[in-house]
Parts: structure tokens; C-alpha cells; sequence
């Protein structure tokens, strides 16, 4: 399956100051078979440990000197380690922390191996083993489920995506084509961008067996707070995880979560999902300009999951119903902000750790609120989501009246236009949306 992080690991090959890479997402969004494809395609030899299955492995970093990590794997291994002819993948790292630690030291002392790390929950871990990542000597890449984009490429849908990236602000798409992407979005939000998913719409079209392909990722999750959490810390994490599915595109509030556990508990928990990937919150900021987080402010919050299908999963909504219905008005138009907010995070940089932030004015007289604020040159751009083909927009018009971006974006099943100070763009043209109002920038 073809991701186009794939790019981004053929330019750090070549990179003349190249530091190890770390890996971080959630569980079962492609990391591994990735990793694995490029490992065997770009290099003459691959060396792979995972040490939730070789668990042998860990002794070898015993010491944190590279040369004799290295030596020592090459024996068990019975595989010669050459530095600028190998790839050394250390899998499920969060299995070992000393091998998270060592990644700093291949940098310093054997900068010419090429050293990937990959694994989940990776914070879980290092806050029960009062450990720390290692700063300064490793480059972070975060990986996430299959954007739409990805998801047109695995359906074969290769000229639809050609489409929609060679669209242009003053050429729309022909009204038959805009059709059928608009069914192909319906498509993605129910099964959602994780491979497995994915791969089964692919080969067999079931949503029902997609369906179970969720539950299934939904368990293995639950059963890793289990395992990398403590009894109390765990209870803490599941509420969490029920939640926030249940709550999307409305103003994330503990009580409403249980209001018997103390919100610090809670607290700690979303932090901790945000950090492993699985969940993001959505911050209040203001629109002044950038960077966003400056204004940001943590108390007040919306929050989105990793992935669509599996949110509706949890949200207990089953394929038949979504095909029959209009999915994008499911749940109150929440199918609608979970999509955008997972396209938007899926084309951010990928070096970058993902964040999302939303505008709102609280006023007796006069509440708006704006769904989305991106950064885009040097604007805090709008993105108001309407799961409808009608709306006033008036949050967006009050939001560009009060600060200096001049131009917002509608996020709808509407065509693509340009009538400046909202420019429309549809559900499938996320990614289009820096392009489209930069000529108004």
C-alpha cells in the first residue's frame, strides 16, 4: 500500500547530516510495513528487530555504545551491519527504552547507519519508566492513518486523486466527477484510513468485514492501556477513549466525560492519547496572526479521534445505516468535522507534531465560533465546516471583520468557487486548500 510519507524516507537517505528517525503514531496505521517496504527496496541489506516478538534483542543494549549494540546484534542475527549499505529498524521500541535512549548515540557516534525507530504509545511507557525521549539527536516523524488521498490511491482510484491535485481556483470539476468523489468521501468516512480496514474494502468491498477489522483495531487498543498503564491510570484512559468519539465538534467538558473522577485524572489521560496519536485536541486561539499556539488557550478544547471509521465504529454506527443516510450530516455534522480535521493534520508536515486549533467569541449577545484555524503564510486562515448545502456563515464573517485574513474557507459538499472573502471548496479538495487562497493572500 503506497503512502506518501515514502517520499519523505527517500530524501532522509540521502540526507549528509542525517540524524536516526523515530516513527510515532498510533498502533496499526502502517508504520512497520512501511518502514519495511523501504528498508527492502532502498537498501542492499535490512535489518529488522521488533522487540515485542524478540524480546532476546533487549540485552543488546545493555551498553549504549553504538559499536557494541551493533556487534552484538550482527551475531544474533548472523547479518553484517555496514554503515551506509544497511538499515537497522528497532520495532515496537517502546519495548525496550534503553534502545530509545541509544538512538541519540548512533547520531553522535555512528552517524553513517541508518537507524529507523517505530512503535506506539511510546509516552505511556517513558512516564512509567520515568524515562525521557532523547532531544536534539533524533528527527520525530509522525505517521497517521491513510488520508482520503491515500485512500483513492489503494482503491485504484488513481485518476480521481490526479483530479483533485491538479485542480486549479479557476477550473471546477466537471459536475459528474464531483459526484462520484463526493461518493468516494462517503466511502472513506466509513471505512476510515486505517490499512487493515482499507485493504479489506480493497480486495473484498465487505463494510461489514471492514466493520469487524475496526472492532478488532478498537480492542487492541484497550488491551494496550492494559499493558503499558497502570490499573488506576488505565480506568482513566478508556473514559477517554470512549468519549471522545461521542464528542466531537462540541466543547470537550470532563463532567460530561463522568463527573465522579477528578478532572486532573482526566486530564492527564487526554494528554497522554494525544500524545500516542489516538486522540487531538482541538485548541480555542485567537486570530491575530501566527504562530497559533501563542494565544492558545488548553482549558477550553474540542477534541477529534485518530481515525473516522473507527469513530463511528465506537459512535455505534453501522455501515448500512451510514450508505442509506446522508453521512455527513450523522451525528449532527460531527462526521463532518472529524473528516475535515483528520485531512487537514494528514497534509500538515509531517516533521511537525500535529495540532489543530479553533476560533470562538463567548458573548451573551453574540456567540460565533469558526471550526478550524490553519496556518497558511502568514495568516491564522479560517475553515468553517458545513455539513449542509445551506448556512449563513455568520461565525466566518465576524471572524474576518475582526482580524486581517482576508479570506475564509467553507468546507462543504458545494463545488469549488472563488467569491472572495469565501472561497468554497469540497469535502475532497482538503488538501487544495493552501493552493486555492494563496493568490488572495
Amino acid at each position: 500500500m503506497k503512502r506518501d510519507i515514502e517520499k519523505i524516507l527517500n530524501q532522509w537517505k540521502y540526507e549528509s547530516n542525517r540524524m536516526p528517525l523515530m516513527i510515532r503514531g498510533a498502533r496499526q496505521v502502517g508504520k512497520s510495513y512501511t518502514i519495511e517496504e523501504f528498508g527492502k527496496r532502498e537498501f542492499e541489506n535490512f535489518v529488522t528487530i521488533n522487540f515485542e516478538q524478540q524480546p532476546e534483542y533487549k540485552n543488546c543494549f545493555s551498553t549504549l555504545v553504538p559499536k557494541e549494540i551493533i556487534s552484538t546484534i550482527s551475531v544474533l542475527n548472523m547479518s553484517d551491519i555496514i554503515p551506509g549499505k544497511t538499515l537497522l529498524f528497532l520495532d515496537e521500541i517502546q519495548e525496550c527504552p534503553r534502545a530509545i535512549t541509544a538512538l541519540r548515540y548512533f547520531h553522535e557516534q555512528m552517524p553513517g547507519l541508518h537507524v529507523i525507530g517505530a512503535g506506539s504509545l511510546l509516552d505511556f511507557v517513558l512516564s512509567e519508566e520515568n524515562s525521557r525521549m532523547p532531544v536534539g539527536r533524533v528527527q520525530y516523524l509522525y505517521m497517521k492513518p491513510l488520508s482520503f488521498l491515500e485512500f483513492l490511491d489503494a482503491a485504484g482510484e488513481n485518476r480521481s486523486r490526479e483530479i483533485i491535485e491538479n485542480t486549479r481556483w479557476d477550473s471546477p470539476v466537471n459536475p459528474v466527477i464531483h459526484d462520484h468523489l463526493l461518493s468516494l468521501v462517503k466511502k472513506y468516512a466509513i471505512v476510515g484510513g486505517m490499512p487493515k480496514a482499507t485493504a479489506e474494502y480493497v480486495s473484498s468491498g465487505d463494510l461489514n468485514r471492514c466493520h469487524r477489522i475496526q472492532t478488532s483495531i478498537i480492542q487492541t487498543y484497550r488491551d494496550d492501556f492494559g499493558k503499558y498503564s497502570s490499573q488506576i491510570k488505565q480506568k482513566y484512559l478508556q473514559k477517554i477513549f470512549s468519549a471522545v468519539p461521542k464528542m466531537v465538534g462540541k466543547k470537550f467538558k470532563y463532567s460530561q466525560v463522568d463527573d465522579s473522577i477528578h478532572s486532573r485524572n482526566l486530564k492527564e489521560a487526554v494528554e497522554l492519547l494525544e500524545k500516542a496519536g489516538i486522540v487531538y485536541r482541538v485548541l480555542k486561539t485567537g486570530g491575530s496572526g501566527l504562530p497559533l499556539d501563542v494565544n492558545a488557550d488548553e482549558r477550553h478544547f474540542k477534541a477529534v479521534f485518530l481515525d473516522i471509521g473507527l469513530m463511528q465504529n465506537i459512535c455505534g454506527l453501522r455501515s448500512q445505516t451510514l450508505m442509506t443516510e446522508n453521512f455527513i450530516e450523522v451525528n449532527a455534522g460531527a462526521v463532518a468535522e472529524q473528516f475535515v480535521a483528520q485531512e487537514l493534520l494528514a497534509y500538515r508536515d509531517e516533521f511537525e507534531e500535529p495540532s489543530l486549533y479553533y476560533w470562538v467569541r463567548e458573548e451573551r449577545s453574540s456567540s460565533a465560533e469558526v471550526d478550524y484555524l490553519v496556518p497558511c503564510l502568514s495568516y491564522a486562515l479560517p475553515v468553517e465546516v458545513k455539513a449542509g448545502k445551506t448556512g449563513t456563515l455568520r461565525s466566518m464573517h465576524l471572524f474576518l471583520e475582526k482580524y486581517p485574513c482576508p479570506v475564509g474557507v467553507r468546507v462543504s459538499r458545494l463545488p469549488f468557487s472563488d467569491n472572495p472573502p469565501i472561497i468554497s471548496v469540497p469535502f475532497y479538495g482538503v488538501k487544495k486548500v493552501p493552493e486555492m487562497v494563496k493568490h488572495h493572500l
